[in-house]
């Protein structure tokens, strides 16, 4: 319950920073699907551009408490590792085998919640291709829960003259997607490729609504 609050603090304390920094312009593939309130338990799936993503969809889907997945990078300091457990953050360690998060993410989607990931794991460096390959953990987390998965695009336009602008995509039912003639390790690989696809659509898709506007 104080995670709810501590988020309901920061959002009404940081609202103003946080468009002044980011003016961030929402589109939809279909609003009347999928718009920026979450009806119950869901998965948010974005590529990843800037640590500042996590903020930017704080404020897009405003209406609900996001507990997103966070490398263990950013629980290095204490400060900053302190606010990121009273916001949520759910840690994960790249550097092991612990896949602890997967139970807690099952967890708080199994309570209703909602959980965000950035499944290219890091940042694109300059010259690789963007959103990088996608970690099959979050199909993995999907099928255990059921939960739909809402696939989301940023342009990663923060801190400039140019506006930020974020497409919100239609929920994915990841079991729609399975095919019974292959392997859990294949359909899980399968799956994700598909989600990545997915949001790469949703990248052109922004694009193209971005010069009509």
């Amino acid at each position: 319950m104080w995670i709810k609050f501590f988020n309901l603090f920061a959002k009404i304390t940081g609202w103003l920073l946080q468009w002044f920094c980011f003016r961030t312009k929402v589109y939809y593939e279909d609003k009347s699907v999928q718009g920026r309130h979450i009806k119950g338990r869901a998965i948010i799936v974005s590529n990843h551009t800037s640590v500042y993503d996590y903020a930017v969809m704080m404020f897009v889907f405003i209406t609900r408490t996001l507990r997103y997945q966070m490398a263990e990078i950013l629980f290095e300091k204490k400060g900053l590792r302190t606010l990121l457990r009273w916001l949520g953050g759910i840690y994960v360690n790249r550097n092991n085998h612990d896949l602890s998060f997967v139970r807690k993410s099952v967890d708080i989607l199994d309570a209703g919640g909602v959980v965000g990931v950035f499944p290219e794991g890091r940042l694109p460096r300059k010259g690789e291709e963007s959103p990088l390959p996608f970690a099959s953990s979050v199909t993995y987390i999907a099928l255990q829960s059921g939960a739909p998965i809402i696939p989301v695009y940023t342009n990663g336009s923060y801190f400039c003259k140019k506006r930020a602008r974020v497409i919100i995509g239609k929920p994915i039912a990841a079991d729609e997607l399975a095919d019974s003639s292959l392997t859990e390790k294949e359909n899980l690989q399968q799956i994700t490729e598909k989600i990545r696809e997915r949001i790469k659509e949703l990248g052109k898709e922004l694009d193209e609504k971005t010069k009509k506007s």
